[in-house]
């Protein structure tokens, strides 16, 4: 293997650097999904489902009103402040969310949580310290342990859950804020071409325009919607059916392990001239069919494992991908503003999808919002159909 086929030192290092910073603040957020909703019970206004939906998505709404201007500033006044400046942002809205007695406090620390909006500046400077032939295995490191920590968090937020309680899991969640920032420190620092010098209405105009980011914005909308809103459902469906919360752990292990037994061969497959598409519609599909299979009437712990088998089989590979996908599709000299549009809809998603599940939760029953999200991933799937295929050969220069 040729010197330029091999990841450089300085490359590793940003990609290990990069998916740790991701790692640690995705695992903060994505660990009180298993327990929030059953823990919100004893919260003051809490036994409202409209409004624990709010509070799991709400960092998403000022996730994606903020990810643009983060975005935009990043590649205006370099990657690295604008970190430090939101995982400080995100390290205080989790210790107010820790501090909260009522479900209104957490919606608040939630939204504070959310207004650091760094997932499009870690992702543009992940692309700036590294070279367009690598740049598929970076995005997939990061995706993968964006992946892996959502997988770690299933399990762990149960468990976490009875040991320190959800406040306790908050105050963790700060802590780990801190952590990333020293982990961003150690990077190393993007080349000075890298901060944008195309700015103004013109270049997110072009970024907007185009169709095939467009195919990419939509889908990860659709994707962080459905997986949203199961989590006002599914934790009390394994309930339902006799499983005490503090077991829901081992549920989450071993649905996970099945499910990385077919996202490590679908990326390898994938990455295959002409076959990244195919892969990727039947990721669509997979997860279309997991909501079919929790509509299901008569429930029971295996139904409901093989579905969120299947649903995270199909959820792992395409949160891997998408990141790649828009990295390649991205113009020239726009990379921080298309991904910071990519970021905006996949944090919108977030916070539309679970305060929709608990509305319709709670005034139209689960079914109501399963038939909703099968009807969203039909419509994704019909709008990936036109999509590229993302070779090697069809990078953007």
């Amino acid at each position: 293997m040729s010197a330029s086929e091999r990841m450089s030192a300085r490359e590793l290092r940003a990609a290990i650097g990069l998916a740790g910073v991701f790692g640690l603040r995705m695992l903060g957020l994505f660990v009180i999904l298993p327990v929030f909703a059953l823990y919100a019970a004893g919260l003051e206004g809490g036994n409202d489902l409209t409004l624990v939906g709010v509070a799991l998505g709400a960092y998403g709404l000022s996730q994606a009103i903020l990810q643009i201007p983060f975005g935009r500033w990043s590649d205006r006044f370099g990657r690295k402040p604008l970190l430090y400046i939101g995982l400080g942002i995100f390290a205080a809205g989790s210790a107010i969310a820790g501090h909260a007695g009522s479900i209104q406090g957490v919606i608040l620390g939630r939204i504070l949580q959310g207004s650091g909006a760094v997932s499009a500046v870690a992702i543009a400077m992940a692309a700036d310290l590294t070279r367009e032939e690598h740049r598929t295995k970076v995005m997939a490191i990061i995706g993968v342990t964006i992946g892996a920590s959502f997988a770690v968090s299933l399990v762990l937020g149960p468990w976490l859950g009875r040991i320190v309680g959800v406040d306790g899991i908050f105050y963790l969640t700060a802590a780990l804020a801190l952590l990333a920032i020293g982990v961003v420190a150690r990077l190393p620092d993007p080349p000075a071409a890298a901060k944008g010098t195309v700015s103004g209405p013109i270049r997110i105009g072009q970024v907007l325009r185009d169709r095939e980011l467009n195919r990419l914005n939509i889908g990860i909308f659709v994707l962080h919607a459905v997986l949203l809103s199961l989590w006002v459902t599914v934790p009390f469906d394994l309930v339902r059916i006799g499983l005490d919360a503090h077991e829901h752990w081992k549920v989450y292990a071993l649905v996970l392990l099945g499910a990385a037994l077919y996202v490590a061969p679908a990326l390898h497959f994938g990455d295959r001239k002409g076959r990244s598409k195919p892969v990727f519609l039947l990721s669509i599909g997979i997860v279309a069919v997991s909501q079919v299979l929790l509509l299901v009437p008569a429930q029971s712990l295996i139904g409901i494992g093989m579905a969120l088998l299947v649903f995270f089989a199909g959820f792992m590979f395409l949160e891997a991908a998408l990141p790649a996908h828009v990295s390649r599709a991205a113009p020239a000299g726009g990379r921080g503003t298309a991904i910071a549009v990519y970021s905006t809809m996949q944090f919108l998603g977030a916070a539309c999808g679970s305060a929709l599940g608990g509305y319709l939760a709670q005034h139209w029953g689960r079914t109501s919002l399963l038939a909703v999200n099968l009807g969203l991933m039909i419509v994704w799937l019909i709008a990936a159909g036109g999509m590229r295929s993302y070779d090697v050969n069809s990078i953007r220069t």
